[in-house]
Order: C-alpha cells, then structure tokens, then sequence
C-alpha cells in the first residue's frame, strides 16, 4: 500500500511500456512533468525514495535514478543529498512588450524591400515533380547504401572517445587521420603520390570547384569547358565571373587543337575537363590529347580542372588514370568524390592540387565549412582503413553493370530505328541521341502525360544534338521497362521537326 498521497497519485497515473523504442525513464519522467504542469504535484512536494518509488513501479533501481535525474536536469525537480527530491515550481515570466504600438493583423512579408541578384540561370535548373518515375543525369541508388552497417559505423564512429579532442583541435595546417587515409586510397587506387598537404576534403565536387574557380578566376577571365557542357560547373563558373567558351568534342574527347589554333599564349584562365567521361557525352579524353593538353597548359600558362566524377564506377577494363597522377609541373587540379555508394550526406568532395593552392583552399574551407563534420570523416576513416569502401564499391559496380547491360537491351528493343547510342564501359548514364530532330522540351511534356519526368538538365538540343543523358544508376531491373516504354510512347507522340 501507498504510504502517502503523492504515491498514490504516481500509482495511479504512471503507465510506461518496454516495448516501445523510447527509454522507460523517460517515459515515466515526462509522465511527471506533465502531473507538475497540471499541479495534481505541486511546489515543495517530496517524491518517494528512489527504493520506494521503484518499488512502487516496480522498475529497476537504476530507472529510479535515471528518472529523478532527467526530472532535475530539465529543472523540476531538486535532489537534496540525504534529505529527499522536492518539486520546484517553474517561474513563468511575463513577455515584456518593447513597443506600445503593436500591429495585430501582422502577416509576414511575401517580399524582400530591398533588390537583390537573381538568378535565371540557376532557376530554370529547378523543377519539381509528382510523377512516379523519373530519369536523372546519373546518380548511384539510395537503397543499395548498406543501412544496417552503416548504423553500426556510425556509432562507433559516436563513441571515439578522442572525437572531442578532434573537435577543439586547430584546423589550420592540421593533417587528420581522414586526409592521411584518404591519401593512401587514392596513391593505390588513382596512382598519386600525394601527401596530406596536398589534399582538402569538401562536403561535395560542387563546393570544391566553387572554393577553386575563387582562387582561379577574376571577372572576365576566360574558362574553356566543352561544347556540351556540366550546367552545374557552368553556373560556378559564371557566379565567379567567368567569360565561358566550349570547345569542340569529338570521339577522343576535347579538341585540344581547336584550342591551339584559337586562342593565344596568357588568353586563356583555366579549361575544366571530364577526361575519365565528359560530361554529358560519356567520351574518354584519348592519351595522346591528354598529353597534348598539359603541355599546351605549359606552354600558354592556364590551369586545368579535371573533373573525375564518377572514377569508382568502372566495368569494363581498367579506367584510365587521371591526368593529375602524371602531373609533375602542377598544372593540374584534381577534383573528385569518395564513397558515391553511401548515403548522400556521407558522400565526400576533395581537391588535389600543390601544396601551395591547398593551403589557399584550406583558408576558403574554413569560411564555407569551419565546423566540417568529424563523425563522417572518423568513419570514412575507419572503413577505408578497413578495405569496406572499395569492397562495397566491388559489389555495387556488379549491380550498376547489371543494369547498364539490361537498359541498353532495353534500349535496342524499343529505340534502335529512332536512336543511337555506345554501351558505356562505365559511369551510371547513357548518351542517347536521336536519328531525326524532335523537340526535346515537347517529349518531356508528353512523359510528363505519362507519369514520366525528365528534368532539363538532361536534355541537350542545339542546331547539331539532339539528344539526352539517360541516368540509369538509380532504376531497379523491375523499373526499366516500364520507363523505357514510357519515353518510347512519348516519342511516338512527338512530329520529327
């Protein structure tokens, strides 16, 4: 029996459930709390001993204490040693209103009152859709990311007991467990030979070719990208102030004698290169042009980009190492991404470059992203350390070719009389161009009719192409079909122009 009618009342009222994910304590403290809000518990009321009181619940001492504790924590309560823990009354201040003249049909602004930049460029890009399929530029699948092994990761990444040392450390010139990591998987798997101070890690290939293109470019500098181009590249180019210019592609890749015959020694800023797969056109960059290009880089004094985007996502052969590894004259930044078949948010971005630029880098980073995120870089560790991340790229680059080889069945099935295309020895997309002009704009609006979106970003149409990036690395064997037959009924809808 209750002794008193304080443990009467907790009898009474108190319910809590094991099976539920959240802990019993809190469900009997927050109990509590609200009792206190209600004043059925009022100020200066002492609770049970945590004997009693788990006794009376019959919960394990331990969840007594648990419970006591997460009510003083939060202020409701105050545990006095030897004497017992007395309810405290939360004091409810009044607001002070700093103006006598209120507006009470205040409804918040639906415009700035000032001018800002706008950008078009960066707005056409964004495009929203309920349609249940879609096709992108070629972005790797969520739901291979391993869930349940990333969960153990993740906290045991957690519970580093030096994580918070890492936290209070000076960034500057710092040379952590994760660059000296990331170092030596890319030396082994990239061929660098590179050191830590060669090297910062950035939350996305975006954002280190934005930190780049701020060391690189001042206003009107021209920037050589290729005929068809990366629109997001094009957009960081042009928020730096960048005159941009293309140059002709062909089947080995960017014309570097075009370059040569049209522009002179100190005209050109920099060129930005997809040599492994340009972007959107999927083609190599060949050895000789490779050469060819850094020695013209030499010699006119510009720098180059090279974008190696999707490098992990090679099945037939070997991909080609990137121009950056042979770079003994540093003419060459290197940007790539580590862990593609990880959870977005647990994606990485990283630069290479000379010690010189890094540490110019380093100083943008620490404006961009000083906090950085220390969870993910101790696990990335960890699982490069471990062989997890080049054995999970292992398994997924089966799937992804799996899938390649399915859509480009697929693809002679419903599109050989209208469409040619290459099987792409890697990368997640397919370069898909079209036998007869047709309005691209049109068979979008007539997927959309279908439950079909294709976003602008995958649609180039000029006076020569006719054509389209179809992203195949986020589709299962068992959506394929149905979305190849959706855009061939959307083209059979369409008048060649």
């Amino acid at each position: 029996m209750s002794n008193s009618p304080v443990e009467h009342l907790l009898k009474q009222f108190i319910t809590f459930d094991k099976k539920l994910s959240q802990p019993v304590y809190i469900q009997v403290s927050q109990q509590i709390i609200n009792a206190i809000q209600l004043k059925y518990i009022r100020k200066g009321t002492v609770l049970p001993g945590t004997r009693k009181f788990s006794t009376l619940l019959k919960i394990h001492r331990n969840t007594a204490v648990a419970i006591y504790e997460e009510l003083a924590s939060q202020g409701w309560v105050e545990i006095i040693p030897n004497k017992g823990t007395y309810v405290l009354e939360i004091e409810k201040k009044p607001i002070k209103i700093i103006s006598e003249k209120v507006n009470y049909n205040y409804t918040y602004a639906k415009a700035t009152g000032f001018p800002f930049q706008q950008s078009f460029h960066l707005a056409s890009t964004a495009q929203l859709t309920s349609a249940t399929y879609t096709i992108n530029d070629g972005k790797p699948d969520l739901r291979l990311h391993p869930v349940h092994q990333f969960t153990r990761w993740y906290s045991a990444a957690m519970k580093r007991k030096n994580l918070i040392k890492k936290w209070n450390r000076p960034t500057e010139f710092s040379q952590s467990l994760f660059k000296t990591q990331l170092c030596n998987y890319l030396n082994a798997t990239r061929g660098f030979n590179i050191r830590p101070n060669n090297l910062v890690s950035t939350r996305s290939t975006e954002m280190s070719l934005y930190i780049v293109s701020q060391l690189l470019i001042q206003s009107n500098d021209i920037v050589l990208v290729g005929e068809l181009s990366n629109y997001a590249s094009n957009m960081i180019f042009q928020q730096a102030g960048a005159t941009i210019l293309t140059v002709p592609i062909d089947d080995e890749g960017l014309d570097i004698n075009y370059i040569k015959n049209n522009f002179t020694k100190g005209s050109i800023r920099c060129v930005y290169v997809c040599a492994q797969r340009d972007y959107p056109t999927l083609v190599t960059l060949s050895i000789k042009r490779r050469l060819a290009l850094v020695e013209l880089a030499k010699t006119y004094g510009f720098a180059i980009i090279e974008d190696d985007y999707d490098y992990d996502f090679q099945f037939d052969g070997s991909a080609i190492l990137p121009m950056a590894s042979a770079d003994v004259d540093g003419m060459v930044i290197y940007l790539g991404k580590l862990g593609q078949s990880l959870f977005p948010s647990f994606q990485t971005g990283f630069i290479v470059a000379p010690k010189n630029l890094i540490s110019e880098a380093n100083n943008y980073l620490q404006l961009l992203d000083n906090q950085g995120d220390l969870i993910q870089e101790q696990m990335l560790s960890e699982l490069i350390y471990e062989g997890e991340i080049y054995r999970l790229m292992k398994k997924n680059i089966i799937i992804y070719k799996q899938r390649r080889d399915y859509v480009c069945q697929l693809l002679n099935t419903y599109f050989t009389k209208i469409a040619h295309w290459k099987i792409p020895s890697g990368g997640l997309a397919i370069w898909i161009e079209f036998s007869q002009k047709i309005s691209l704009l049109k068979l979008a609006e007539e997927a959309a009719k279908n439950d079909l979106f294709l976003p602008k970003i995958i649609l180039y149409q000029n006076q020569k192409t006719c054509a389209i990036r179809f992203g195949f690395g986020h589709l299962n064997l068992d959506e394929m079909e149905p979305i190849i037959q959706k855009l061939k009924n959307a083209y059979n809808k369409i008048t060649p122009l």
